[in-house]
């Protein structure tokens, strides 16, 4: 397990946007979370990344497979760690990278200074070197276009630059919300690409997308969210399946 998600219950004022939602993430994984607009999928992202905190629940990050007991060692990359109440900054130096909807580059800015502050904690070169590298090797039209000011990318440039700045701080985890938002469906063939070779490069992804059909259809499991509740889970291939999906999701 990677991260595990208790009972959150997050509110805007008198609104309560996620109840009792419960998530888990294991290594490795793709897990797709689907749901209509006003769901509460981007409130979801934005809670585990710090950046909302809840009125109750839990975010446990690389919690131990079993209860830990007195003395136990934990073999992994990072610490456990509660997200609730840290900073995004110190969540992101835990290994949580998140890519927001909308994408929120710095037009004014350049390609290669927009990847660089995904680096921003980072006091190594050659880290910097190899990540930007990394970038530039997924999405070679970013480094065509490295000294132009981002506002000048297309929209599907625009997302590969999101995208990329988000890997720029080496994450274990990877949260991608609605990444094919108003691209053509060319480019929303080639965004799914370079996710699944994220997920084959070692990387553990959480994907909140409005194409149900194309998130289900690269993810390992999948969640439903309606009115801030979790109303299915399971594989992917089975959510699919499920007539209820086909009926609210699929178009079927």
């Amino acid at each position: 397990m990677l991260l595990s998600a208790s009972n959150l219950t997050v509110s805007y004022g008198a609104i309560t946007a996620l109840q009792n939602v419960c998530v888990e993430i294991d290594r490795g994984e793709i897990v797709a979370l689907i749901g209509a607009n006003g769901a509460g999928k981007t409130t979801l992202m934005r809670t585990i990344s710090g950046l909302l905190r809840p009125t109750a629940g839990s975010i446990a990050w690389n919690p131990p497979p079993t209860p830990a007991q007195p003395g136990d060692t934990l073999n992994y990359f990072s610490p456990y760690a509660e997200l609730v109440g840290l900073r995004p900054d110190q969540i992101v130096r835990l290994g949580i990278s998140h890519v927001p909807e909308g994408r929120q580059i710095f037009a004014n800015l350049t390609v290669q200074d927009n990847l660089l502050l995904g680096a921003f904690q980072n006091r190594h070169r050659e880290q910097i070197r190899h990540g930007l590298d990394r970038c530039f090797s997924l999405f070679p039209v970013l480094l065509e276009r490295k000294h132009q000011r981002a506002a000048t990318l297309s929209g599907g440039e625009q997302q590969m630059l999101a995208i990329g700045r988000a890997l720029m701080a080496q994450p274990r985890l990877l949260l991608l919300d609605e990444p094919s938002l108003g691209l053509s469906p060319i480019l929303v063939q080639k965004i799914f690409q370079i996710i699944r070779q994220i997920s084959r490069d070692g990387a553990t992804i959480f994907l909140v997308e409005q194409n149900a059909h194309m998130a289900l259809s690269i993810a390992d499991r999948g969640y439903v969210l309606q009115t801030g509740r979790i109303i299915l889970a399971g594989p992917a291939a089975d959510l699919l399946q499920n007539p209820e999906v086909k009926r609210a999701y699929l178009g079927g």
